[in-house]
């Protein structure tokens, strides 16, 4: 039993680890031939787990070989624009100047539920409100609507705004961030300060604290819910 559970972590650790090499793509958003080396990876990792009897060094290897891969796929992705659009395809036009394009349709194997439903899912009901519709190489639909439908802006209203930033995290789960306090140039000491105002004596009751570019400090302690 203990040679099981070893060998099943080893295994965990080798492909969590190799998997997270691969990139910050979400499943949905994989290639074609990125999910299919997930799908290996994953089939082959499961083989020594089940079967003891097979060294474990016959399961690494053939995974460590994909990882080897799918990197060297990668690289050539990025150096060489042939080669990227045999491998990932082109994105297509499924609706162009407001009109359904058929053709492109049918190329895809995109039949008009799947777009209608994909439209719909991004807000748009009618075909009509929209200007572009691109089937992305991941399978996504991107929506550009017509100028007349899409949301006011500041910009179309002629306001000025301020410019917002991202809120930096000065404490998460009770833990003071002291690189991002260094990176607003504050100090530990200046965030306890300023938490005392709101009668806060410790910094572990807070559950999360940022502070945005206005200089507005947010916090919400355990208590609150």
């Amino acid at each position: 039993m203990l040679i099981v559970f070893v060998r099943t972590f080893i295994i965990y650790i080798v492909v969590v680890v190799l998997m997270r090499l691969m990139g910050k793509r979400q499943i949905g958003q994989l290639e074609p031939y990125e999910l299919v080396v997930a799908i290996m990876i994953a089939e082959l990792a499961a083989i020594p787990m089940e079967d003891k009897a097979i060294p474990l060094i016959n399961g690494l290897v053939p995974i460590f070989t994909l990882f080897f891969i799918q990197v060297c796929i990668s690289y050539i992705n990025m150096k060489c624009l042939w080669f990227r659009s045999f491998m990932d395809g082109n994105p297509s036009i499924v609706v162009r100047n407001g009109k359904l394009d058929i053709n492109e349709l049918t190329k895809a194997r995109y039949n008009i539920n799947e777009l209608l439903e994909q439209l719909r899912v991004k807000g748009y009901a009618n075909i009509a409100d929209v200007e572009f519709a691109i089937l992305e190489t991941s399978g996504n639909l991107s929506v550009i609507p017509k100028s007349q439908k899409r949301p006011a802006t500041p910009a179309d209203l002629n306001i000025d705004t301020q410019y917002e930033g991202l809120p930096v995290p000065l404490v998460l789960d009770g833990k003071i961030q002291y690189d991002n306090l260094a990176e607003v140039n504050l100090s530990a000491a200046w965030l306890v300060n300023e938490l005392a105002k709101f009668s806060i004596t410790d910094v572990k009751d807070v559950f999360i604290a940022s502070l945005d570019t206005q200089g507005k400090l947010f916090f919400q302690t355990r208590k609150e819910q």
